[in-house]
């Protein structure tokens, strides 16, 4: 894969992201890992993608689990279950599924909370803006999950005290998650950029997304690794 090759809406809005990501990490700010997102089916073809969009988390993002996050000037808060990628060693692009299997290092639970602050239907304006990224809760690495070994995995999503959604298959909605691995670095390494050991990667909701309203409680389970909850407030 080459910046040449990628479609054009993509590729104009991945420099324009990475040049944001750069002055921030300049200005002091330090790299988390990645993100992706648009990755469902239904949303691949309604924005003409053929593989979800990538974008970029920073440290400056992370809140704890538990925290309240005020949403109140939001214009479309939304809450994502998702599974976190751990990385045990850099992967350049181009490289194969065995070599991205060996570079997992284990697997995690977190939730993202992005802003839809515009109508998604802007490739080039949704990268740009890096994909509605506001804050992420990372939750604990199982190092048994080394290699992306899903099996056993049961994900649990509950709105205040209610349980709204539930998986045995965490794959359903974001596709294999090693492909996933192996796509967003060949995307990095098509700009210059490098999957690198240390990152986290936030492979897509697992489970429909929530538009959160101020009092909600999200908690998100994923059995038997650990638990995550955030609330939202005005």
């Amino acid at each position: 894969m080459s910046a040449a090759s990628i479609d054009p809406r993509i590729a104009n809005g991945m420099c324009a992201q990475l040049a944001l990501r750069a002055q921030r990490i300049a200005a002091g700010e330090k790299s988390l890992g990645w993100k992706v997102g648009f990755g469902a089916p239904a949303a691949m073809q309604k924005l003409g993608i053929d593989a979800p969009l990538v974008g970029f988390l920073l440290q400056s993002a992370l809140v704890r689990s538990g925290a309240s996050i005020p949403v109140g000037h939001w214009a479309k808060p939304v809450a994502e279950a998702e599974i976190a990628v751990h990385m045990g060693a850099d992967l350049p692009g181009g490289g194969g599924r065995d070599a991205a299997v060996a570079a997992i290092a284990g697997l995690g639970p977190a939730i993202e909370i992005a802003d839809l602050e515009f109508p998604p239907d802007d490739v080039q304006k949704i990268l740009a803006a890096d994909i509605y990224q506001r804050h992420v809760i990372v939750g604990p690495r199982d190092p048994s999950r080394a290699g992306c070994r899903l099996d056993g995995l049961t994900c649990r999503v509950s709105r205040g005290g209610h349980e709204v959604a539930r998986t045995t298959d965490p794959q359903a909605l974001t596709g294999e998650l090693i492909g996933i691995v192996r796509h967003v670095a060949d995307v990095l390494a098509a700009f210059d950029e490098r999957l690198r050991a240390g990152d986290i990667i936030i492979t897509g909701s697992i489970t429909p997304p929530l538009w959160v309203e101020t009092g909600d409680r999200i908690l998100f389970t994923l059995e038997p690794v650990g638990s995550l909850s955030v609330a939202f407030t005005a």
